[in-house]
């Protein structure tokens, strides 16, 4: 049941239930590789590139970029290799100033207490991160120890600066928030105000708002120039009517995203018949900035032919409950049939309208129901006689 104080996280569950429904599937056909998963993932392999070098002159965003065990791992490997260079610094200082043998108590060194690699090692630790337990120090003895000491604080600085500000955008990330914005699983072709439409679902499942949201719609396919050049992924963006009029939408509760397949979209001159048998993909991408965290995200996902469904449209799913609005999330992909043109949206604007196509249709399904009424009027004639 919909909870009145708001949505409790049960609700999810309901949504990805509601948008495994049964609907009517297409028969299998082979088709080509989908370009963005459901899940906003990019099904694109980068091969072949030379120039690897780049990636290392941007070293922060290519730690980001990384897997999260290869980032601890390197964030891990970063200090202990730190650590053992400088101890091996100390060491070898010690060493040549004879602080590793020398007995006489009047004897300065350059570093205190330091007998083997070991101390040398754990002061190296002490030092880089600022933790002293009093029994190692530099004295004034040697200036070369002044040195190093200055520079492995130096690059101390540097490596917690670069790993600890990787791990926090890493954290920090907009994907995770973008992880509860939601699309519906199918994209619905029907008719609205007259006109034949395409349309998807977006909802948030969060209290936080996503501020100047934006939708984008664009159809990603196979096309070929007039001069005969095969453009293997290209990509058209496609006019939307948003719910508001406007290019911004305000995402509070679920919204539809419609857009008019008129004359200017790349969907004019598809019908059903062709959505059957055409490899069509629609990329919707929703992008906005995190209200609590100021941070720009973006949420993305594609709807194939078998995912679009024709002469279908969306369920309400926003009721008022006790002077409030109450969005039930368990219908938010539930669709239902609705009579609608199997043409295309250019053949119904060559036949005058969906006015002269309904008139049309009407006049036809009339005289077919004369000719079943006289021929079953004719069939008890005789068998009365």
């Amino acid at each position: 049941m919909l909870s009145r104080k708001g949505l409790i996280p049960e609700d999810y569950l309901l949504t990805r239930l509601a948008e495994n429904v049964q609907q009517p599937k297409f028969k299998a056909k082979p088709r080509k590789a989908r370009f963005v998963a459901k899940n906003g993932t990019c099904n694109v392999a980068h091969t072949n590139i030379r120039e690897q070098g780049r990636f290392l002159q941007d070293v922060f965003t290519t730690l980001v970029d990384l897997k999260w065990l290869h980032t601890l791992i390197i964030f891990t490997m970063s200090f202990l290799c730190s650590w053992l260079l400088f101890g091996m610094i100390w060491w070898l200082i010690a060493f040549a100033h004879g602080d590793l043998d020398q007995t006489d108590d009047d004897f300065v060194p350059c570093v205190t207490d330091i007998h083997s690699f070991s101390s040398a090692f754990l002061f190296s630790i002490e030092v880089q991160v600022t933790i002293g337990f009093g029994g190692r120090m530099v004295t004034e003895e040697c200036v070369s120890a002044i040195i190093v000491l200055i520079t492995q604080n130096i690059v101390g600085l540097l490596i917690n600066a670069i790993m600890l500000g990787c791990i926090f955008m890493k954290t920090a990330q907009a994907n995770r928030r973008a992880e509860t914005l939601i699309f519906s699983k199918h994209a619905v072709i029907s008719v609205r105000n007259n006109k034949l439409c395409f349309m998807i679902r977006i909802g948030d499942l969060r209290k936080s708002m996503i501020i100047s949201a934006t939708v984008r719609l664009q159809v990603v396919r196979n096309t070929s120039t007039e001069e005969g050049e095969v453009v293997p992924l290209d990509q058209v963006d496609i006019h939307m009517d948003n719910p508001v009029g406007t290019n911004g939408i305000f995402l509070v509760s679920p919204l539809i995203i419609c857009h008019v397949m008129d004359k200017d979209s790349p969907l004019y001159s598809m019908s059903a018949f062709d959505l059957q048998h055409e490899n069509v993909e629609v990329v919707a991408v929703l992008e906005g900035v995190v209200e609590t965290t100021g941070i720009t995200m973006q949420a993305r996902t594609s709807y194939v032919s078998e995912e679009i469904l024709w002469g279908q449209r969306f369920v309400p799913t926003v009721s008022e409950e006790d002077g409030m609005y109450a969005v039930d999330y368990s219908k938010f992909g539930n669709t239902m049939k609705v009579p609608t043109p199997f043409c295309s949206a250019k053949k119904l604007d060559e036949v005058g309208g969906i006015a002269r196509f309904k008139l049309a249709e009407g006049v036809t399904l009339r005289a077919t129901v004369r000719r079943r009424r006289a021929s079953a009027a004719s069939r008890r004639s005789r068998m009365d006689t």
